[in-house]
């Protein structure tokens, strides 16, 4: 049996390729505080689990191919009352946010096409991309300025005849960057200017600490190039229910999507009953949910800025911050804290910053944490991380 270049071209994800040293350890009777991957411990609304339950249909039937009418309906409602308003026949539901970006790249790029991200950008984007053959596209940002975007002329640079598509997440993962409104004028204006599409992945959008948040869906002058990605994963607390959808007005674009949908026949019914049920859960849910982050994230802030030699980025949104380590190489240190370390038992994991990067040699050094766990977890974490970087052998400085 051969196996195809195609997918022996895809990367392991940064996320979620040390998870082996970490069962290692756990193993081994350490505890493992899992600073790697955005699974959020806050509660899901009881809205989900009580929908599912009153379930009483006595066939579990294929359920309509571009998704069920009273969840497209739930989330017509949600956007409406954000100031955006979307027909039926624009939004379809994907199994999770990442089924949405996969059809998006499948239905906008052949192979060899371009895709425009702002490095460092959500690992798994390289591998939606590599799928169908086409090309990472990246334009370099840097925690120095909080890793907001270069200007108009910069970023046209990097705009090439292949290039089909921009696509970035806001607020960001992995560097919680909240776009101003300028910022997101100039991604509008160049999209228009070159016929692109901007994929706008806001799956985030809830988690915003200060300052004023705007959705791409509120510029009409987009309305023919934009694509949004929602989920309900991180909003309501549901990774594992993998029900997103993919919102465009463009026609032709959702033509296309429809075909996507048919081909995999539908997202699962019982998580579209839950998911529908989750768009009724109170808003003071979504405000507490927000109160708890934001205090997440000054507990980690603080704890990092206590750490000799290490430099953070200052997250307004979603709940991931970027770190520059005094060491030699992020993911070895990484492995080390699994392998090498702990603090009586206890030791932690994180993501690689290198992973998050298209550019050759960036990130090395870096990494990903996310602030997904109670604070005084948090401060255990950051602790251990402290006494480690003392320890390490290939610490820099």
């Amino acid at each position: 049996m051969k196996i195809s270049q195609r997918v022996q071209n895809l990367k392991l994800s940064p996320i979620r390729k040390l998870a082996p040293y970490a069962d290692a350890a756990k193993k081994a009777g350490k505890k493992v505080y899992h600073l790697n991957i955005g699974q959020p411990d806050i509660e899901t609304p009881p809205q989900f689990m009580d929908a599912i339950k009153n379930f009483d249909e006595k066939v579990i039937a294929y359920g309509a191919s571009k998704g069920e009418p009273f969840l497209i309906e739930a989330i017509q409602k949600y956007y409406a009352e954000k100031g955006m308003n979307y027909e039926a026949g624009d939004i379809f539901i994907t199994n999770g946010g990442s089924e949405a970006l996969t059809f998006a790249v499948m239905a906008l790029c052949d192979p060899d096409d371009e895709i425009m991200v702002f490095e460092p950008f959500y690992a798994n984007y390289t591998t939606f991309a590599t799928e169908f053959g086409a090309k990472i596209n990246a334009v370099t940002t840097s925690v120095e300025n909080g890793y907001h975007l270069p200007d108009a002329a910069e970023i046209e640079k990097h705009i090439t005849p292949k290039t089909k598509a921009i696509l970035l997440t806001n607020p960001g993962n992995p560097t919680g960057v909240v776009y101003t409104e300028a910022e997101m004028q100039t991604i509008a204006a160049l999209a228009v200017k070159h016929d692109l599409a901007v994929i706008a992945d806001e799956v985030y959008r809830e988690f915003v600490y200060g300052g004023e948040y705007k959705s791409f869906g509120t510029m009409p002058e987009l309305d023919n190039n934009l694509i949004i990605i929602d989920s309900v994963s991180k909003r309501y607390s549901a990774c594992g229910a993998r029900i997103g959808c993919i919102i465009s007005k463009n026609k032709e674009f959702c033509q296309q999507i429809n075909k996507c949908c048919q081909g995999r026949l539908c997202s699962p019914i019982l998580e579209e009953v839950g998911a529908a049920a989750l768009y009724t859960t109170p808003v003071s849910y979504l405000e507490e949910v927000n109160k708890e982050y934001q205090k997440r994230r000054d507990t980690i802030a603080a704890g990092l800025k206590s750490l000799p030699g290490v430099a953070a980025s200052d997250p307004k949104g979603a709940f991931y911050v970027m770190v520059k380590f005094p060491v030699d190489d992020a993911e070895k240190f990484a492995i080390w804290l699994l392998e090498n370390f702990d603090v009586d038992g206890e030791t932690v994991m994180f993501a690689p910053g290198n992973g998050f990067y298209s550019t050759p040699g960036l990130g090395v050094n870096e990494a990903r944490l996310a602030y997904v766990l109670n604070r005084e977890d948090l401060k255990r974490a950051i602790y251990i991380l402290g006494e480690a970087l003392k320890a390490y052998p290939g610490r820099t400085c």
